[in-house]
C-alpha cells in the first residue's frame, strides 16, 4: 500500500431494534464535497491530534481509531467506544481523493445525536436490508465501501453477533473494470490476481455482490 497515502477512520454504529435486528447510523453528507450527496458511516481523515504525526504501519490503525472517534463525535455527538476493526478500503486510481480509510464497528452509544450542520444534513437509524432496500429503489445514494459493509451486517442478528464476527480486518484494495464493475483481492481480474469473483456490479440498480 502507498504509505503516503492519507489514512482515515470510519464509525459503523450499531444498535439492536427492539423489534428485532440490528440498526446502523447513516448520515447524509452536503450536496458538495467528498461523498456528495450521499449517505455515509460517520468519519474523516485522521490529523494531527489523532497522532499523524507518528503515523507510520505499525500504529495506522491505532490513530485510525482516535480519527474516527473523533470524527464521529464532530459529526453526531456522540463518542462511541469499544471500536472493533472490520476493514481498510483502498480507494482505486479513478478516485479524485484517495484516502486508506478503516471501518470500524462500534455498540452505539445511549446519548441523542447532535448533527453538525456543515457536514451533515440529516441521519437515519435504518437496519442493513431497509438502507438496501431504499439504495435498490433509487432513494438513498450510497457508495461501495458503504454498501458492502451493509451487505456484510445483514447477516448478524443482534450487536454482539456482529461484533463477534469481526476477526482479522479485510483489506479491499479497490479496482475497477469495465461496465461499473468494482473489483477486490481473489477476483480474476484483479491486479494482484485470483481465480474466482469478489465484485461489485454497479452498472444498475440493485447492486450485485459476488462472491465465490
Amino acid at each position: 500500500m502507498d504509505a503516503m497515502m492519507p489514512v482515515g477512520g470510519t464509525v459503523v454504529l450499531l444498535r439492536d431494534r427492539h423489534s428485532g435486528g440490528v440498526e446502523t447510523l447513516l448520515i447524509r453528507r452536503p450536496d458538495h464535497g467528498s461523498f456528495a450527496g450521499g449517505w455515509v458511516f460517520p468519519g474523516g481523515v485522521v490529523e494531527d491530534a489523532d497522532g499523524a504525526l507518528e503515523l507510520d504501519g505499525s500504529d495506522e490503525q491505532r490513530i485510525a481509531a482516535l480519527a474516527a472517534m473523533r470524527e464521529c463525535e464532530e459529526e453526531v455527538g456522540v463518542r462511541p467506544d469499544g471500536l472493533i476493526a472490520l476493514s481498510c478500503w483502498v480507494p482505486p486510481v479513478e478516485a479524485p481523493k484517495r484516502v486508506r480509510t478503516w471501518f470500524f464497528l462500534a455498540p452505539a452509544p445511549s446519548a441523542e445525536l447532535v448533527l453538525a450542520a456543515d457536514e451533515v444534513i440529516d441521519a437515519r437509524w435504518l437496519t442493513t436490508s431497509e438502507a438496501l432496500e431504499l439504495h435498490a429503489s433509487g432513494e438513498l445514494r450510497l457508495f461501495p465501501p458503504t454498501w458492502v459493509t451493509l451487505q456484510i451486517l445483514a447477516q448478524a442478528s443482534s450487536v454482539a453477533d456482529a461484533l463477534a464476527a469481526a476477526s482479522v480486518p479485510e483489506l479491499y484494495a479497490t479496482h475497477i473494470v469495465a461496465g461499473g464493475v468494482f473489483v477486490w483481492g481473489g477476483d480474476a481480474e484483479h491486479p494482484e490476481g485470483g481465480e474466482g469473483r469478489h465484485r461489485l456490479e454497479t452498472a444498475a440498480l440493485p447492486w450485485n455482490y459476488l462472491r465465490d
